[in-house]
């Protein structure tokens, strides 16, 4: 076997019979590193497999010139997964995407004669996009930027709802202005 960053313990174990060696997790080097060793790590934890089966699949994930960068790295320094994320996202730091913070909330308000129901699709897209995000931050930007008054007066009742209590709230206001707008709909036919 030809030079391989793996230390020989690494390439002494055998892949388990049941392993999937599925290829439809590719990185490039464009995309955001951190993504591609969450969804390779799920992956991973879902087969169930170790330390070292881990290394040796992380290899099969990288195409192009990441994969050439890999087996650049020198001889049998890589002895755990630990040791080829923390090579990996330093070397592709620049491709991290830039983390949201809870402040662009409140740039996302609802825009006149839009459906809440759309603009909590957009508010709940920016949520995900924030690490560490509160329900209390949510709450008062999604608060702020509601134009549905009902719904607004009631989410001022109680000082913190979770985002999960605000969705069953919001599933009433949204249900009944979706029922007003087919029946103001059906009257002008």
């Amino acid at each position: 076997m030809g030079a391989t960053p793996f230390h020989h313990s690494i390439l002494e174990v055998r892949l388990p019979k049941h392993f999937d060696k599925s290829t439809d997790m590719r990185y490039d080097g464009t995309q955001d590193p951190q993504e591609h060793l969450t969804a390779f790590e799920a992956r991973m934890n879902l087969e169930g497999v170790g330390n070292e089966v881990r290394c040796r699949a992380f290899s099969v994930s990288l195409v192009g010139h990441v994969i050439r960068w890999f087996n650049n790295l020198p001889q049998g320094s890589m002895a755990r997964f630990s040791d080829i994320s923390r090579a990996f996202l330093a070397q592709f730091t620049t491709k991290i995407a830039k983390a949201n913070h809870p402040i662009n909330l409140l740039g996302i308000t609802q825009r006149s004669g839009e459906p809440t129901r759309k603009y909590l699709d957009r508010f709940n897209d920016e949520c995900l996009k924030i690490n560490g995000l509160t329900d209390s931050v949510a709450n008062l930007c999604l608060t702020n930027g509601l134009l549905n008054e009902d719904f607004r007066k009631h989410l001022t009742t109680k000082s913190v709802w979770t985002m999960q209590e605000i969705q069953s709230v919001a599933r009433e206001y949204i249900n009944d202005e979706e029922v007003s707008q087919v029946t103001i709909g059906f009257l002008t036919v």
